[in-house]
């Protein structure tokens, strides 16, 4: 199978997206495997998509599959248990349902459902593809032969724990634990906690929890909003939206809101709502 781009749903507005109503995709090749994609949104700032791997599953690249971007990039595992690697440098990094690894542009990797269900992981992009950060870039860069992928670090052997603090600082891949996150108190009215998972120069991925009752102020950002619907049923509200301005949300749905236009986020429900949301370039 030859190289064929991801679509890239857009919207000129503000936009409710179902799960039923994302764009499916499949990419891959018997060399790199082949990986299931949900894609949300792809706008000219931001790219979020949801990839399936079924246990012991795994996708690696190809010639024509390259898995190294220009961008920076969160996977947030959903469900299951994956394994991320660098396979030029050998690194290796478990991460459990709720939490996330972190990379930079220029980084291989690879990825292995090692759970005993199904892998669902949340993929936030910034640059995203519309600016040339995906295949384009990776058929720019020096090519990685499948048979020189490593997935141990041999040199590390008598090293470890005792020089963990230096090791962890030549990673390229960074594992975001709840006890790793950004916490902000934001609103004036309605103060409510965010967790940020990063906040680079062209990404900000959070996480936002509302218990039952609860509200957020009026937000709005310095880029394109893109969230994902984790536990219960949020509400949005576009305060100056013409048209429909009110939505109720299902786990697993997403939704998109453009630079500079106000939202809100509503739990009028009896129990706790959980969202995952990036915004891309700038947050504020």
């Amino acid at each position: 199978m030859g190289y064929t781009p991801s679509p890239r749903p857009t919207f000129d507005g503000p936009a409710h997206i179902p799960y039923p109503a994302t764009t499916r995709h499949l990419w891959g090749d018997v060399e790199a495997g082949e990986v299931a994609d949900w894609i949300y949104v792809s706008s000219q700032k931001i790219h979020q998509l949801l990839f399936g791997l079924s246990p012991g599953q795994m996708f690696r690249h190809s010639d024509a599959h390259r898995t190294i971007f220009a961008a920076d990039e969160i996977y947030y595992v959903v469900s299951g248990r994956m394994a991320i690697s660098n396979p030029l440098t050998g690194e290796v990094h478990m991460i459990a349902a709720g939490e996330a690894g972190l990379f930079r542009r220029g980084t291989w990797h690879h990825a292995l459902s090692c759970g005993s269900e199904p892998l669902r992981v949340l993929e936030y992009f910034a640059p995203p593809p519309s600016q040339g950060t995906s295949g384009a870039y990776s058929r720019t860069r020096p090519y990685l032969e499948l048979q020189q992928s490593r997935y141990t670090r041999d040199e590390l052997l008598g090293r470890w724990p005792m020089e963990a603090e230096v090791i962890r600082r030549e990673e390229t891949i960074r594992v975001v634990r709840d006890t790793d996150l950004l916490w902000r108190l934001e609103g004036d009215e309605h103060r409510i906690p965010v967790g940020l998972l990063c906040a680079t120069e062209h990404l900000t991925v959070g996480r936002l929890a509302l218990q039952p009752g609860e509200q957020t102020d009026r937000r709005g950002h310095g880029g394109d909003l893109s969230l994902y619907v984790l536990d219960g049923t949020p509400n949005i509200l576009l305060p100056e939206q013409q048209g429909p301005r009110w939505f109720e949300l299902q786990p697993g749905d997403g939704f998109y809101v453009p630079e500079g236009v106000p939202y809100q986020v509503y739990n009028i429900s009896g129990r706790p709502a959980s969202i995952l949301f990036g915004v891309a370039p700038a947050y504020l």
